[in-house]
């Protein structure tokens, strides 16, 4: 986007827009419009991969202070498979000191917002969940239903997890907390940074808090980036009698194989003869 244009509404991502997201690395020309050239192919343009990785940067970066929010009792109380997904904001809640906040720990700062999992969608989807029920399954059928039935379910992070819980980028946490000054600590506001999208920040001080990211929209990896291998090449077919090579018949041996033919065909002659002269003198008697 270029800038003080008119703003412009990203479209609705699809689970398959953030899945390809997680296999590519391009980085944004500024035009929505943009065909994005990669592989594996991405399945729309570059608005589409921007929504992607907003929703990528947003699952994993929006964070608020511990405290903020809290669960309702209904949600205290219900054990439904798949945890508490509604909370509510805590009237309680006056802030958080800045040593709270620069936890070592980091257990000063929750996610509040839905983890994305692998297949690209805040709540697991059962593939096998659509088959029609009433059709009748064959035995491929059943066996397809079966192996759909025996997928495990992908599990997420509860919601109010602390920060402190996110997995470490080999010997780094995935979060690093400070003090924007410890000369006017008066003045001061505690912040994080992610560590995972680097230009995510989140900051806190008193009452206010809030997050924000400026980077390049790509997430970072401690190795090189390298596209996706092809797949392997289908192997060659196994030789066999069927489709070996042989050699040509001379001319009398193709004489002997037609004459067997026809000594076959004119046995299978005779007996058709036979069996319908015996049909026929039994209906005489």
């Amino acid at each position: 986007m270029i800038a003080g244009a008119p703003w412009a509404k990203l479209p609705i991502v699809t689970p398959a827009q953030i899945s390809q997201a997680r296999l590519i690395r391009h980085f944004f020309t500024g035009n929505l419009s943009e065909e994005i050239q990669s592989y594996p192919a991405y399945p729309g343009t570059e608005k589409n991969y921007l929504r992607a990785q907003i929703a990528r940067i947003s699952a994993a970066t929006v964070v608020s202070p511990a405290g903020k929010f809290k669960f309702s009792e209904e949600e205290e109380e219900a054990e439904e498979e798949g945890g508490r997904e509604n909370y509510q904001e805590n009237e309680d809640f006056k802030g958080a000191t800045l040593s709270e906040l620069v936890d070592e720990e980091l257990n000063g700062w929750i996610h509040h917002v839905q983890e994305i999992l692998p297949q690209g969608r805040t709540k697991w989807w059962n593939p096998g969940e659509n088959a029609d029920k009433e059709e009748e399954e064959n035995e491929d059928e059943e066996e397809m239903k079966a192996e759909t039935e025996e997928i495990e379910p992908e599990q997420a992070k509860p919601l109010l997890t602390p920060i402190g819980a996110d997995n470490d980028i080999q010997n780094t946490k995935a979060w690093t907390a400070k003090v924007s000054s410890n000369l006017i600590p008066q003045y001061a506001c505690a912040f994080v940074r992610s560590n995972v999208w680097p230009g995510a920040f989140a900051f806190a001080r008193g009452m206010v808090w809030e997050n924000l990211y400026v980077g390049f929209g790509h997430k970072y990896d401690t190795k090189d980036y390298g596209p996706e291998l092809p797949p392997i090449p289908a192997n060659e077919y196994s030789d066999g009698p069927e489709i070996g090579e042989a050699e040509d018949p001379s001319p009398e041996e193709e004489a002997k194989a037609r004459a067997a033919e026809a000594e076959e065909a004119d046995e299978e002659e005779q007996e058709e003869e036979q069996e319908e002269e015996g049909e026929g003198e039994e209906e005489d008697d």
